[in-house]
């Protein structure tokens, strides 16, 4: 399962705004609490599925959001300390852009390129000091001998420790896949996808909409967001709440008057989805439709122990049709009528939205 972590400072939203999307009732309490949440991923493919096979369960991708009550402006080493961080695919940084007189930012003014850019530091701060003291350890270790794989795991740390200094993110590095596996045991912190969920006032929401770019131009981000691995999405958890409350044709318009086709929740799990590169793959059927989610260039072996281990090991064939093909169709046996089920291999690569069915032995 994915798995994100809210960041974000006191009084910007993000409490609320995960309790919204993982439908959670109790919040953090204290410093150091942690809130785990699933979240629905959004997909009208599996609605339409579902329709048309009436399954006894529908199963849609998710992804698990973490909320923690960590002290982010209390040092870096804190946010290192916490494992709910670390442990996670993606960063979600909830960054306040609304204005409420009755809820005072802690730093006075409201300024999310300064809240941005700080929790940033915090990051890479944080890294910095991982990057050090590894180096260091490395160092006394060659010292007892020479070790072409140290010396490697050196020089790549040593360039880490190089970006830190200067403040740009690991995530915006250009690494090889080898490198990416030799730093994935640091858990670096700004090597990490980031989403910035920009918290709005209702009026700039109907003002700049969806778009992102408005958006961040209008709250001081543009910038910001040109670091590689940055998205953002705009929402605005006041109203957020209000159509949380109200019945599905309600909310629609609610979402319409405000020129929106889907609500900043969906949105926000939506990008998350996105930004880690993943996509999703269905199996139907009568029992059940599901969303299964996979990275990008997943093979069909590797999609298969998704589903189950025993699958993945005893793979034989991948029966495969693509959404489009069997919306159009109307049905498996049609799309078999018409030369769209496809037989494919292990080192397949599954597209997003391919139906499949797979034949394996025990």
């Amino acid at each position: 399962m994915l798995r994100a972590a809210l960041i974000g400072f006191p009084s910007s939203g993000k409490t609320t705004l995960f309790q919204l999307m993982t439908s959670a009732r109790d919040a953090p309490k204290g410093k150091g609490d942690v809130n785990i949440g699933i979240s629905k991923v959004p997909d009208a493919r599996l609605d339409a599925l579902t329709a048309m096979y009436n399954p006894r369960k529908r199963v849609p991708a998710t992804i698990e959001f973490t909320d923690i009550i960590a002290p982010a402006r209390s040092g870096a080493q804190a946010l290192v300390d916490v494992a709910g961080y670390k442990n996670a695919d993606a960063l979600v940084h909830v960054v306040r852009a609304f204005r409420d007189a009755s809820v005072p930012h802690p730093s006075g003014a409201i300024d999310p390129a300064r809240d941005a850019r700080t929790m940033e530091d915090e990051l890479l701060l944080a890294d910095l000091g991982v990057a050090e003291r590894r180096v260091e350890r490395i160092e006394k270790d060659l010292k007892k001998g020479r070790s072409a794989e140290l010396e490697r795991e050196r020089d790549l740390v040593r360039r880490c420790q190089a970006a830190l200094e200067d403040g740009q993110p690991l995530r915006a590095l250009e690494l090889t896949g080898d490198d990416r596996k030799l730093l994935r045991g640091f858990q670096f912190l700004s090597a990490k996808p980031l989403l910035l969920v920009i918290n709005l006032d209702e009026g700039d929401l109907a003002e700049v909409g969806s778009t992102i770019a408005k958006a961040a131009e209008k709250v001081g981000l543009t910038d910001f967001l040109a670091h590689a691995a940055t998205r953002a999405v705009a929402v605005c958890s006041k109203i957020e709440l209000e159509i949380s409350q109200l019945e599905g044709d309600d909310a629609k318009a609610f979402l319409s008057d405000l020129g929106l086709s889907e609500s900043g929740l969906d949105r926000v799990i939506r990008a998350s989805y996105d930004l880690l590169g993943y996509m999703s793959f269905f199996t139907v059927g009568e029992d059940e439709c599901r969303a299964w989610s996979i990275a990008r260039g997943t093979t069909a072996q590797n999609a298969a122990g998704e589903i189950h281990s025993d699958i993945q090991r005893g793979f034989i064939r991948a029966e495969v049709v693509a959404y489009d093909a069997l919306i159009g169709r109307g049905s498996m046996a049609t799309c078999r009528d018409h030369g769209e089920v496809r037989l494919e291999g292990k080192e397949y690569i599954v597209q997003d939205g391919d139906c499949i069915n797979f034949r394996f032995g025990t």
